[in-house]
């Protein structure tokens, strides 16, 4: 079996060598696929957010830098940090830059308060945390604060400053508890020689549960999530004159990784990074950046539908527009070609499993009627009633599924990991008819 962390549970050996022999892992952690980027498309531009735009090769470097701060800072490897940030530049830096220091970021929604995320500190045994100093009027730093001085784990915060403002702390204070506080601008130092990682370990943590349920954390391995993305990168013919605009939360999986800002990374092309869906915000961003793709929910699409003829903005470079999150009305679906001018990809998938996507030669019916096919051919998926009997062609039930972006259980949380099952989803009539049936859950 692969090795990760204590409290992973890992593929089994047949399922590993089946995945290596198919291509799918490749052995190559998540930041030094950065490195071979930086050289392949130094000059290009990487990130986006307003007025900063950061290429390829300052991307590396800053990663680099931020990597050797932390290590500087006492950060060592397998360590998890919890990382809050909005859709900026800095939550790429800091996510890659932790994995490249051998940490394990925990990728965290801006919107969860401290019930959440001392959750996941907890369950992680976080040592450290980053997030704004402030954001929309809640005080993050105080947040960490009050969890640091609540338990054992977290030590280190680390603060991003709205810009203009300045750190109360200068470089570092410490509180009672023993916690120490930094400015993020202020992990910086010259870069170290690289880690020996290997790629089966874990890369991140991505929580899992809705606002009223306590996440749990799941497992993603860098040659697990360099597949998906990569993947799901290929699927859509991402290439290097594209534009994916990060509309919905940047650590979510479905901005993050479907193929979203690491698919769009690896196939050379620019993300550019919005904090509001709103279609205000988004329509002159993607006129001003010839945005080519970019990824909503059925409530933000059905927003932008209803504002195009009266918010004048130039959406012609748009080809498709991602939606994925709950089923979207087939009403909906007929809107978005003849509206928005470009072509729709409907998305299942949830945190712990599968992804389904609809291509872009399929019928039209199953663009607007289903979730399409799952996107790797050694993805393996079950439909079954309540007492988990497959459940005849064209009728619904739960999915069970794995497959090589598929993690095999929640970290530390083995009863939560036997009793979850997945919603309900209306897979392509060509998926139905030749999905493999012999699956099943972990």
């Amino acid at each position: 079996m692969t090795s990760k962390l204590d409290g992973c549970t890992p593929w089994p050996e047949e399922f590993v060598d089946r995945y290596w022999a198919a291509g799918h892992w490749r052995g190559t952690t998540l930041d030094n696929l950065l490195r071979g980027w930086a050289l392949q498309y130094g000059p290009r531009t990487a990130l986006v957010r307003g007025d900063t735009r950061i290429t390829y090769a300052n991307l590396n470097r800053r990663v680099d830098r931020m990597a050797a701060g932390f290590r500087l800072l006492g950060l060592r490897p397998r360590q998890r940090v919890v990382v809050q940030l909005p859709n900026v530049p800095e939550f790429v830096i800091t996510v890659f830059a932790l994995m490249r220091a051998g940490a394990v970021p925990v990728l965290c929604p801006v919107s969860h308060r401290t019930a959440e995320v001392s959750h996941l500190v907890r369950g992680a045994q976080a040592v450290g945390y980053v997030g704004p100093s402030t954001y929309q009027g809640f005080d993050h730093r105080a947040m960490a604060a009050d969890i640091a001085a609540g338990g054992p784990f977290l030590r280190r915060v680390f603060t991003l400053e709205a810009p203009g403002a300045s750190s109360p702390y200068g470089g570092l204070t410490t509180d009672p508890s023993g916690c120490h506080y930094f400015p993020l601008s202020s992990v910086d130092a010259p870069p170290q020689s690289a880690l020996a990682q290997s790629a089966d370990q874990v890369a991140f943590f991505l929580p899992s549960g809705g606002p009223t349920t306590a996440p749990n954390l799941i497992p993603r391995t860098h040659n697990d999530y360099a597949y998906q993305a990569r993947a799901a990168a290929e699927l859509v013919s991402l290439a290097e004159d594209d534009v994916y605009l990060a509309a919905l939360p940047a650590e979510a999986n479905f901005t993050f990784g479907c193929p979203g800002i690491v698919g769009t990374l690896s196939a050379g092309g620019t993300v550019v990074l919005v904090e509001n869906p709103e279609p205000a915000d988004c329509f002159p961003v993607i006129g001003r950046e010839r945005v080519t793709i970019t990824s909503v929910v059925p409530a933000v699409a059905e927003l932008w539908l209803d504002v195009r003829g009266t918010l004048q903005a130039d959406l012609s470079t748009l080809r498709l527009l991602q939606i994925g999150g709950t089923p979207l009305p087939r009403s909906t679906a007929e809107r978005i070609g003849p509206v928005l001018g470009c072509r729709l990809q409907q998305v299942f998938g949830m945190t712990e499993g599968v992804l389904t996507l609809t291509r872009s030669a399929d019928p039209d019916e199953d663009v607007l009627t289903t979730q399409g096919r799952p996107l790797s051919p050694d993805d393996e998926i079950r439909m079954v009633d309540a007492d988990g009997n497959d459940v005849p062609e064209g009728d619904p039930g739960e999915v069970l599924a794995l497959g090589p972006y598929t993690p095999r259980g929640y970290y530390r949380a083995p009863d939560q990991t036997h009793a979850l099952s997945l919603p309900t989803v209306s897979f392509a009539p060509a998926f139905s008819r030749g999905a493999p049936r012999t699956a099943i859950w972990w």
